[in-house]
């Protein structure tokens, strides 16, 4: 097996021309790849104000001919997202699913905490990563997601609300050796660096960039290119990742 997946983040749909053309902009680029992806994850903060109207657009806008897998971001709101975007019926509940994809398994997990930026993993999501990846047959590799970084990224903005309760994740994965990497967002901006041993990928942004300190003010870039990144899991569990601007 051979897994091709394109991932984005943080399109902070508003209804402005802004954000729906810098989406526009990297699903048409998505589109026109000699090479379908096996699916695009999305890890959270689709929406900018959790609007029934903003998921309405991203619905539209992530319309395409191959999966697409999504995680809440803290911009998000848990019931309008299932309703307005996904057609289900509204739930408050941590919203956490399991994909299988070309071989691999993918769970999208809810880091979120209603009416916060930070994030958190509360005890039913881990035993749900728990049980779902003692579940799984065989030793295929999975992938973990979510939106909240478990580490520093190394700029204020997204270090003062990043996932709080990381320690209990890196134990977690301790007992699981098929997780091959975790990708998050939230950062907008693409980055690599490890967590308990695995590779974490951060996408990034489409609606605007971060600018890290060492290259001055302001910390954020609303004109430099959306970005993509494409993970290519291996059965042997090698994880290898490519990051593009969408120009």
């Amino acid at each position: 097996m051979t897994l091709l997946l394109a991932h984005v983040s943080d399109l902070h749909l508003d209804g402005t021309a802004h954000t729906t053309e810098r989406a526009q902009r990297t699903v048409d680029y998505l589109r026109g790849l000699s090479r379908t992806p096996d699916a695009l994850l999305v890890t959270g903060d689709i929406a900018d104000h959790a609007a029934a109207e903003e998921y309405r657009e991203a619905a539209r806008l992530l319309d395409l001919p191959f999966p697409v897998l999504v995680c809440p971001g803290n911009h998000d709101g848990r019931a309008m997202m299932r309703e307005a975007m996904l057609g289900e019926e509204p739930s408050e509940e941590a919203f956490n699913r399991v994909h299988e994809v070309a071989g691999a398994t993918v769970l999208a997990c809810d880091s979120t905490v209603p009416g916060q930026d930070g994030g958190h993993l509360d005890a039913a999501t881990l035993m749900w990563i728990n049980e779902t990846l003692s579940a799984l047959p065989g030793r295929g590799p999975a992938l973990l997601a979510l939106h909240h970084p478990p580490v520093r990224v190394h700029h204020p903005l997204p270090d003062s609300m990043r996932l709080d309760n990381a320690d209990d994740l890196a134990g977690l994965l301790h007992a699981h050796p098929r997780v091959a990497g975790i990708l998050v967002g939230h950062a907008h901006t693409g980055g690599a660096t490890t967590f308990a041993g695995r590779p974490l990928l951060l996408a990034p942004g489409v609606t605007w960039t971060l600018r890290m300190p060492w290259e001055g003010e302001p910390a954020t870039n609303r004109d430099q290119p959306p970005g993509v990144a494409f993970h290519v899991l291996e059965e042997d569990h090698r994880l290898t990742t490519h990051f593009r601007a969408v120009v």
